[in-house]
This record gives C-alpha cells, structure tokens and sequence, in this order.
C-alpha cells in the first residue's frame, strides 16, 4: 500500500450521495473498522450509489453530477449517455493519460484504488448493470436474474475482499452467494417502486408458475399468489445467504463483524418480509435494528462453530 491520502468530496451533489449510506440495508462503514478500511469503503460505495443513481434517474438536482462528467446538464435525463461520460471518467482513475478523474466522487476512489491494487472490473460490472437496466426491464429465467446480480451485485463483495487484502477463490464464491442474495432480497422489498420504473426483477418463468400478472403487481395489496411467489423467492435468497454464511467464519476481527453485518441486513429484511405476510406491495417492509442485531448474533455464532 502507499501513503496516498484520501481524497473527501465537498461538493453539496456528493455530499447528497455519500448521505443515502445511512438508508441502506446493511452498514456501510462501520465505526468499528480502522479508519483507513471506513475511508476506502465509503469512497467504493459513492462509486457504486452514484453509479446506480445515474441508472435510476435519481442523481441530486442542479445538474452538478452532469456537468462533472461533462454532459451538458439539460442532457442529465439521457441515462445511457451519462453512464457512457461515467465510464469514461471512470477509466481516468485507472489510466489518468488523458488527465485525472472530473468527477469529485471518482477522484476520491483513485487512492482506493491505488492503495488496493483495485483493478477496474468490479467498477466496470456496476457501470454494465446499470446500461442493463436501461435495456432490460424483464428476466424471463432465474438464471438470467443471477447473471445480472453478477454485475448489479456481486462486484460489491470482491471489492470488500480487495479493499481487506482477503480475497481467495473460495471466499469470492461465497461473496458472490451472499452478494446475489442481498440484491434479490433488494428486489423484493422493491417489486412496486421498480414496476413505477417500467421494471420487473421478479422472473416471468416463476410468474407464470404461480400464475401472477403484472396487474397483480401492480395492485396496493398482494393477493395470495404474489405472497406465494415472493415467499417461493424469499427462500431461495435464504438459501444463497446460508450458502454464503461459511464466508464469516473464514475471516477474522473487525472483518468478521463487518461481514457478519452484510450478512445479518438480508436475513433481517427477509424477516421482515416474512412478517408483513409476504405483502411487498403495501410498501417496502424494512428490518428493525434489533432484528438486525439478533441476526448479526446469530451469524457470528454460526460462524464461530464453522470457523
């Protein structure tokens, strides 16, 4: 590692961004960890909220995200070209020929990246899933859902491990069970706000097998066939989360802990989704923090007899 010191965004858009760490499932950078893995974190998740802002047409008004990139700012709402200046921008961390990154957000990741030995792929996966969802607003199989978590998802997890200096072959694969499981259980919890968005991240061959319609998903309540089906696909990210649980044990310390918190934010909104009766429609149902806190428990405990 080198001694590059971080970079800290104050412009009031990045500022906007770096805020919505607080509203996501699972803690970002926790206190606990060494300020130098809170640093590199956070500068990897305004990467990946910017990025998945920029796909959602959610980025903080004023156009100052835009016109970082280069994009005139009355193009803002031409999603695909604001990814494209994205990416662009985004290779200028990795290979600064053409100058250094426009983007306060982007030059706070280059000492992470430089720190870490980061290398570009990851990032470029987050940029693709995003140019997807632009796209591609349905998933006919299962198969083609994981395959997008691949990009949407799992890039998450193998930066942790880079940023952490842990990643193995072994503990990829379990992050990458982890990782697809949170973005399902995301999904979930999102099936009425993503159907605003003209999306449907619940698989067309699974809809047909409990004969739900997009009408159905679009009523303010669930009916019985959608509880079944979100219950049929509630188990099935259960199941990754456990595949993925032997992860925790095979790290140490305030990793453990930090991944045990990852880890413990999808079981927890699994719960809640199960106690709201499998009625994702009604609104979002979100973990309370001491579900999460006994789920955290229960992980590290379970880690432990693995370990």
């Amino acid at each position: 590692m080198t001694g590059t010191r971080q970079v800290r965004p104050d412009d009031a858009a990045s500022r906007t961004t770096l805020g919505k760490a607080a509203d996501e499932n699972f803690p970002v950078a926790p206190f606990f960890l060494p300020r130098a893995w809170r640093d590199d974190l956070m500068a990897v998740y305004g990467f990946a909220r910017l990025v998945d802002d920029i796909g959602d047409g959610d980025l903080a008004p004023g156009g100052a995200d835009a016109r970082h990139l280069g994009v005139d700012p009355g193009h803002a709402d031409d999603r695909l070209a604001v990814l494209d200046a994205f990416e662009a921008d985004l290779l200028r961390v990795f290979d600064p020929a053409d100058g250094p990154a426009r983007h306060p957000l982007l030059r706070a990741l280059g000492p992470t990246v430089e720190r870490c030995r980061l290398a570009p792929e990851p990032f470029l996966g987050l940029v693709a899933a995003n140019r997807q969802d632009q796209l591609i607003r349905r998933y006919e199989t299962y198969d083609d859902l994981v395959a997008y978590c691949e990009l949407s998802a799992n890039p998450i997890g193998r930066l942790v491990l880079g940023i952490t200096g842990t990643a193995t072959p072994e503990r990829i694969r379990r992050s990458d069970e982890i990782c697809t499981a949170l973005q399902i259980v995301e999904h979930l919890q999102d099936v009425a706000e993503d159907l605003g968005r003209d999306r449907i991240y619940l698989p067309a061959e699974d809809l047909k097998r409990f004969h739900v319609t997009e009408d159905d998903l679009a009523r303010p309540t669930a009916g019985a066939s959608v509880r079944a089906l979100i219950a049929f696909e509630a188990d099935r990210a259960r199941g990754l989360l456990d595949a993925g649980v032997p992860l925790v044990g095979s790290v140490h310390g305030r990793l453990r802990l930090l991944l045990a918190g990852f880890t413990a934010g999808g079981y927890a909104a699994l719960d809640a989704i199960a106690a709201a009766g499998f009625d994702v429609l009604s609104g979002p149902p979100k973990a309370a923090k001491p579900s999460l806190m006994r789920r955290a428990g229960a992980v590290l405990l379970t880690a432990r007899r693995e370990g």
